[in-house]
């Protein structure tokens, strides 16, 4: 058989471009490790693996359950950022290895599920008296990244740990919210994220996004299952500014009026509006300082407190949100509406921002774990009022079972004592401990009231 050469044929030219491609990948490949600077390598010795055991009040029984993902250590005291859902204040260990491969105990500094960020900080007693030591990274500006530019998602996927994968900023306005994606906390409503293609896979979770001169500029938090390389992270100008009141108050208050904001995108004829102007209110929440200074849904949000609002694409939603809820909790702010062609300001008094979700707790003598009614799950659930319990499972054979209660059910009162918070009803637990007696339990399922006899 004639041997292949390249000759005169009609496919030579794209023969020789492939050829040229192939060398051009090779010499990219060679020359890669050259181009990191000496601060992306330092970067690297910043990342660490965390490992987390947590509680969890799942089928009426408490639980300990086992997580692994990723940090950086941004400060020499040893102040690691990670994903709120990495380690959360249900955590009862948390463990670090460093990039020496080094394990060290740590705690959580504080918490926001609003960002899906944390801060906890190594056990720097250990630290000294093991004579380990460690890097820390340094924030970029997120605000000047650019769709296309390379960046470096580092991390510990599936266990492995200081992984590094390369992509690029596919979009670094991407706008979604998650209700429930925080163990279901909500989050997302008050950012954009950075939407990258460079793989990020379980346990790539509170790594950083960073730029090819070791600047983190993100915080990876979200891939899509079975989607191509389709990952988020939390920009980090935005996580720069939740570690200082992480570290200030071990948490970010926020205030709460109660809209629920849509896009006016396509509908800005039905209102005579121009273009880029106001914030559509799709809706205003059951007893919220809103409904109550008299907004409704259809109205128009032209300004807060003289400030000009443009909501009319949902990468615009964020940051019209984040300005009322950055003002202090009590404060009056002024809305300027547009109702049926009329101007009009209302103002409104703000409210503390809390989630839907409630503190949870298991009675396990009882086979019943519990979850708190929140006052933002009582005006979603259109409920008289806050009081109460939530049902989040029941264990077969156990009194909760065989008394009939069942998940989603909301218990209001035991003893005909109305449960105004848990520790109510954790008091009763520890009486029926120390005497077992049965007890009159009056729940609601389906907006009907109805009553139970627990047994011991």
């Amino acid at each position: 058989m004639k041997p292949f050469t390249l000759n005169e044929s009609p496919a030579r030219s794209i023969i020789r471009a492939g050829i040229c491609g192939l060398v051009a990948l090779h010499a990219a490949a060679v020359s890669a490790p050259a181009a990191m600077s000496r601060d992306f390598n330092r970067l690297l010795e910043a990342v660490v693996r965390i490992d987390v055991r947590e509680v969890t009040f799942e089928e009426g029984a408490r639980r300990f359950v086992a997580g692994v993902g990723s940090g950086v250590i941004l400060s020499a005291d040893g102040l690691v950022l990670t994903n709120a859902h990495v380690a959360s204040p249900q955590a009862v260990e948390i463990s670090i290895t460093l990039p020496s491969l080094e394990r060290v105990g740590a705690r959580l500094v504080g918490w926001d599920h609003w960002t899906d960020l944390a801060l906890i900080r190594l056990d720097l007693d250990e630290v000294k008296r093991r004579g380990l030591a460690f890097q820390h990274a340094r924030f970029g500006d997120s605000d000047a990244l650019y769709a296309g530019e390379t960046v470096y998602a580092v991390g510990t996927p599936y266990g492995l740990t200081r992984t590094v994968t390369r992509g690029i900023i596919s979009n670094n306005r991407r706008y979604f919210e998650d209700r429930g994606g925080v163990r279901g906390y909500e989050t997302g409503a008050f950012n954009t994220w950075l939407q990258t293609d460079a793989a990020i896979n379980p346990g790539n979770s509170g790594g950083p996004l960073v730029t090819e001169d070791g600047r983190v500029v993100g915080i990876n938090a979200r891939g899509y299952v079975g989607a191509d390389n389709l990952g988020f992270a939390i920009p980090a100008n935005v996580a720069r500014r939740i570690v200082d009141g992480l570290l200030a108050h071990g948490s970010i208050t926020r205030s709460y009026i109660g809209l629920v904001p849509g896009t006016l995108q396509d509908l800005e004829h039905f209102y005579a509006l121009a273009l880029n102007t106001g914030l559509l209110i799709n809706s205003v929440e059951p007893g919220s300082p809103a409904a109550r200074a008299g907004l409704r849904g259809g109205d128009i949000l032209l300004a807060i407190n003289g400030q000009k609002v443009d909501g009319r694409f949902p990468e615009q939603l964020p940051p019209i949100q984040n300005l009322i809820a950055s003002l202090p909790v009590g404060s009056v702010v002024r809305l300027s509406l547009q109702r049926d062609g009329q101007a009009m300001e209302i103002p409104v008094v703000t409210e503390k921002l809390e989630s839907r979700m409630g503190e949870e707790w298991a009675f396990e003598k009882w086979g019943l774990s519990v979850r708190k009614v929140s006052r933002a799950y009582a005006r979603e659930n259109q409920l008289d009022d806050d009081t109460g319990v939530i049902v989040l499972g029941v264990q077969p054979g156990f009194p909760a079972a065989v008394a009939g209660l069942a998940a989603g059910d909301i218990i209001t009162k035991v003893n005909r004592e109305a449960l105004a918070d848990l520790e109510t009803l954790q008091r009763v637990y520890q009486q029926f401990e120390a005497k077992p007696e049965s007890l009159l339990v009056e729940a609601l399922r389906e907006r009907r009231v109805s009553l139970y006899v627990l047994k011991p």
